[in-house]
């Protein structure tokens, strides 16, 4: 693994590409103020066998990064997935409103770990890294008429947990535990500030 550079002001910055075509993600970025364009990475999700969430996400945003980063050379990318955790096993996108009712009631009273992770790849200075900002969620004992309500307004099945706590899904929780305030959504930016400026990337430069 490279070392890390100290981001030089006299140094004009890469482009800067958010490798996600998650609106989520976007918003979180754009609360940076740093210019940047968004390119949907191709990358097959699927665990490998035996793979546990954690490294799961990590893998996952790594190679969302470089395989973006291969179609824009000079560029510095960012990548990042989550991977719900309950009892071991991950807890994917419910993708419809049954899957969301079965996830929701499997969670509720419950902790669960969203692992988010974040990676950025500069190819051109061979700077490749990834780091995981796990979050636990305490989940409310959720009536099943809860729920029901709660996924009728909301619609979050494009959601790893069938909630989103930035809007209503708050309502579900009882307590969220976290070091990076913006993990849960998709994005922890502590840690991917930390990142561009391993990078060579100083976030306060850039902002405009």
């Amino acid at each position: 693994m490279p070392a890390a550079r100290q981001p030089d002001p006299n140094e004009v910055a890469p482009r800067l590409v958010l490798g996600s075509t998650s609106p989520y993600r976007r918003e979180l970025l754009q609360r940076l103020r740093l210019s940047f364009d968004v390119d949907a990475p191709r990358v097959d999700e699927l665990a490998l066998p035996g793979e546990v969430p954690a490294a799961l996400a990590q893998r996952l945003a790594l190679e969302k990064a470089q395989e973006v980063a291969r179609r824009h050379p000079g560029a510095a990318v960012i990548g990042a997935d989550q991977v719900a955790e309950l009892d071991g096993r991950a807890v994917g996108k419910p993708g419809d409103h049954a899957r969301a009712v079965a996830q929701l009631q499997s969670m509720r009273g419950r902790r669960v770990v969203f692992h988010s992770a974040v990676a950025v790849v500069r190819a051109d200075r061979g700077f490749a890294r990834v780091l995981l900002a796990p979050v636990t969620v305490q989940f409310r004992p959720l009536s099943d008429p809860e729920i029901e309500r709660y996924l009728r307004l909301e619609q979050p099945y494009d959601c790893a947990g069938s909630a989103k706590c930035e809007t209503l899904g708050i309502a579900l929780l009882d307590a969220i535990e976290s070091d990076d305030p913006t993990a849960l959504v998709g994005l922890p930016l502590i840690r991917t500030c930390a990142l561009l400026r391993q990078a060579g990337i100083d976030p306060l430069q850039g902002a405009r």
